[in-house]
């Protein structure tokens, strides 16, 4: 925002409001801000203006509802789903993507169970990826505290995003439990609580810093559920999913085989759903289809044209799509195998495309109400 619009809303701003902030921002010691304006004037540590993409177009709307969106820089993201449902693999396009913004990836695992040829495959460069093994709950946050406080002391990189991936919280274990035999000794509560002082302090470590700090976690079924409630919870208590700014639950929801072959079927592929269990970037319980190969990752181009069909921006007839151009009425013919080709060719009209795309997915926000609204509201209230 230009300087003279900031001097604008200065001006206009309550006084008492003004005299308030002035006065909070005087008595910290450290000289740092702690009470800021939202109306644009202020850079405060609420705003989040940066985002990675998850690999998925229609994943990264559903949870910005913005265009070019993803997951929030400077936020928590948790990522949940059975096993097989893709959260390892959305992880690594997050850190593939991160690399190609000019950032860094760190990948801290408890799982020990990467696989460096196919994170090569869909575009993770290994010389840039820093892995660290973690065991333990404890190891996890005493890696990245030491992580987040080294990046801030590193003025030259500090346009750098880094996105750290913990995968996952529920094969991590605890010093207590490590020492333990395998016999039954009550509740495991200590992991919980350990998460829950942990997550108290990285949560503002990483609010002003340009860090997306992600998070997988296995789905376990809920105990005394209700028949229509939420089936599933996932492990080491509620920290996380409490100080998550984005939670998103994966859902296999079929195989994808080679129809090539009339004899046997390979199974190539799932088509997995994502549903945007809580958001405070946007709307919650979004949800978007994509489909992932086992030889390449996300493969994007399909749901574009799930979505284009269904939003009727793309028709189609049978195996043939068509596609007019709104500005000249040139029509275009495609079958769903050459989309990715019918995208790549023509740069400005996939741009065009995609912003309908947007236009038909994004929620507007009302910020008036409608004169009639208001007054049956107010009837109802009589």
């Amino acid at each position: 925002m230009p300087k003279e619009d900031k001097k604008v809303i200065k001006a206009d701003r309550d006084e008492l409001a003004q005299s308030i902030a002035d006065a909070l921002n005087k008595m910290n010691k450290d000289g740092d801000k702690i009470a800021y304006f939202l109306d644009g004037s202020d850079s405060s540590p609420t705003e989040f203006t940066e985002f990675v993409s998850t690999g998925a177009t229609m994943l990264d709307i559903a949870v910005s509802n913005r265009p070019h969106g993803g997951i929030a820089v400077g936020r928590i993201t948790e990522i949940t789903g059975l096993e097989g449902s893709g959260k390892s693999l959305v992880c690594a396009h997050l850190m593939a993507n991160t690399q190609k913004m000019g950032g860094v990836a760190v990948l801290i695992d408890t799982e020990t169970a990467v696989n460096p040829e196919f994170y090569q495959a869909i575009g993770l460069d290994l010389k840039k990826l820093v892995w660290v093994e973690a065991p333990t709950v404890e190891d996890v946050f005493d890696r990245m505290v030491t992580l987040i406080e080294h990046i801030r002391k590193q003025p030259v990189n500090k346009n750098k995003i880094v996105t750290i991936v913990v995968d996952s919280v529920a094969a991590a274990s605890t010093k207590k439990e490590m020492e333990a035999d395998f016999a039954k000794d009550g509740y495991a509560t200590d992991k919980a609580i350990i998460i829950s002082k942990a997550m108290r302090k990285i949560t503002g470590m990483i609010a002003k810093e340009k860090i997306a700090l992600v998070f997988t976690n296995q789905l376990r079924q809920k105990m005394n559920a209700q028949p229509f409630g939420d089936q599933w919870t996932t492990s080491g208590g509620k920290a996380i999913a409490f100080h998550a700014s984005t939670r998103i639950r994966l859902n296999h929801i079929k195989k994808l085989d080679n129809k090539k072959k009339d004899d046997e079927k390979v199974i190539i592929g799932v088509k997995v759903e994502a549903n945007v269990i809580k958001n405070r970037l946007g709307p919650p319980h979004r949800k978007a289809e994509f489909e992932i190969y086992f030889d390449r990752g996300i493969d994007d181009y399909n749901s574009w044209l799930d979505v284009s069909t269904r939003s009727g921006l793309i028709k189609q007839s049978g195996a043939w799509y068509t596609y007019v151009d709104d500005t000249t009425g040139e029509e275009t013919k495609f079958q769903s195998k050459d989309f990715g080709k019918f995208l790549e060719e023509d740069k400005e009209r996939t741009d065009k495309l995609y912003m309908k795309i947007c236009d038909a997915l994004i929620m507007k926000y009302e910020t008036e109400f409608d004169p009639q609204q208001v007054s049956m509201m107010e009837a109802a209230n009589d």
